[in-house]
């Protein structure tokens, strides 16, 4: 997979994309990161690439010609067809089902904005896609590029050392992640579970899809309002939920005692 980022700051980029998942994926060559600079394509000599913002107001735009100049560029470095996404706050809220389909094309390319953002008639000319990573502001697009980057370059055949593990993510089925344990088993902190250390996988795999179910329902109840639960995760979810209510019941009488 080809990625094509479209930025001011492409050593910021390239840096965020050379460590980790990302970077292995890349010496592995499952993933490529080109970065284009539009004020390598402006043709004044200031190397200008922003104006001011028609109609009065703070604040500067980006321009058409350098961007445009910057983005045919990079369309014609590749043969293969390219997906071009804008990242802004005004997009469509980013999501792991949207990241699963986005692992699927053969080449991105993300478009950074700054400042008050990009003329208009290039986002209705040039772009297939606006994306946010969430509701709030940045100063410009390279951060939310970088999240992209990992989250759909992570995704690439052979870019994880053990595939399953993108499949247990949080969001992979709808759900937020079970807990995870590691050695010692014994701590000050507390202790592993034991039916972690049973052996009997399918206790495991009943407590783990429990505790997801569990954890979904406390922290983003939205997430199984979206999500048709069959018989099992029913029971499991009201075993969590009366086991939540008793631990609370007794925490808060530990709390009175104490008082």
């Amino acid at each position: 997979m080809r990625f094509d980022v479209v930025t001011l700051f492409p050593d910021f980029v390239r840096q965020c994309a050379a460590v980790g998942v990302v970077g292995r994926a890349q010496q592995r060559e499952l993933l490529q990161v080109e970065t284009w600079n539009p004020r390598d394509y402006a043709t004044d000599n200031y190397r200008t690439v922003d104006g001011r913002t028609c109609g009065g107001g703070p604040g500067m735009v980006m321009l058409i010609d350098p961007l445009r100049a910057a983005l045919q560029a990079m369309r014609e470095a590749a043969p293969e067809p390219v997906h071009v996404i804008y990242l802004s706050p005004q997009g469509a809220r980013l999501t792991q089902g949207r990241v699963e389909a986005l692992a699927k094309l053969p080449r991105i390319a993300l478009l950074c904005g700054r400042y008050e953002g990009v003329d208009e008639r290039l986002l209705a000319h040039e772009v297939d896609e606006e994306l946010s990573i969430g509701d709030y502001v940045l100063s410009g697009g390279e951060l939310g590029a970088a999240v992209i980057i990992d989250a759909v370059g992570r995704l690439q055949e052979g870019a994880l050392n053990d595939a399953q593990s993108a499949q247990q993510d949080s969001f992979s089925d709808g759900l937020l992640d079970c807990p995870h344990y590691a050695k010692p088993v014994r701590h000050a902190l507390g202790d592993v579970p034991e039916v972690l250390l049973s052996g009997d996988h399918a206790a495991i795999r009943r407590w783990r899809l429990k505790q997801a179910l569990g954890r979904t329902w406390l922290r983003r109840p939205d997430l199984l309002v979206q999500r048709a639960l069959d018989k099992e995760s029913r029971a499991l979810l009201e075993e969590f939920r009366r086991e939540h209510a008793q631990t609370e019941l007794t925490r808060q009488a530990n709390d009175a005692a104490e008082q």
